[in-house]
């Protein structure tokens, strides 16, 4: 499927509403469940993805429509925000995605991109060359792997309890590989 970003936006614009309908008012005995040692609970998940358009995607998108393609992304700090976010209400802190995620999209919107521009590229510390479409398309990837980060996260919290259905429920299995590093 070829990327497409009308469509890229429409998942984009709903990742604050799915997380809120999804997390506001839980009890905190899901919402700072971890999967295990390195792992992040949900509410580090969404401190992540607000750090995610403020420090990553958007001055990413900025540094490719410079149009100079030797430029290099500033490496991208995953959990630079914890420390603040830890401190902040999960409504707060899911008021605070919203409200970033919309600053974001309002900015995407005013590029009016085109696929000359989806096509510019530049650096990346790790892999090299990408274009700002395989930044877009990661964007979207990246919010969908962290809603389903956060639903593992939670139902491993009843692996035990679920008992002999855990063979039928494989989102509760163990972890049989670490997370590789961005």
């Amino acid at each position: 499927m070829e990327f497409d970003l009308v469509e890229a936006r429409a998942v984009l614009q709903r990742t604050p509403l799915t997380l809120d309908a999804f997390l506001r008012g839980l009890p905190a005995t899901w919402t700072t469940v971890r999967d295990g040692d390195g792992t992040w609970s949900p509410h580090e998940v969404v401190a992540h993805l607000i750090s995610s358009d403020r420090t990553n995607v958007i001055p990413r998108a900025r540094l490719i429509l410079e149009r100079d393609s030797s430029r290099t992304f500033v490496p991208f700090d995953r959990d630079g925000f914890f420390s603040e976010a830890n401190a902040m209400p999960l409504a707060d802190l899911l008021d605070l995605f919203a409200q970033v995620r919309g600053d974001s999209l309002a900015m995407l919107d005013s590029w009016n991109l085109g696929d000359a521009d989806l096509a510019l590229t530049a650096q990346h510390p790790a892999f090299g060359e990408v274009s700002m479409r395989q930044l877009l398309a990661t964007w979207v990837a990246h919010d969908l792997a962290h809603i389903v980060q956060i639903s593992r996260t939670m139902a491993r919290r009843y692996a035990a309890d679920v008992g002999p259905w855990s063979a039928f429920l494989s989102v509760v299995q163990p972890r049989t590989t670490p997370a590789p590093a961005a």
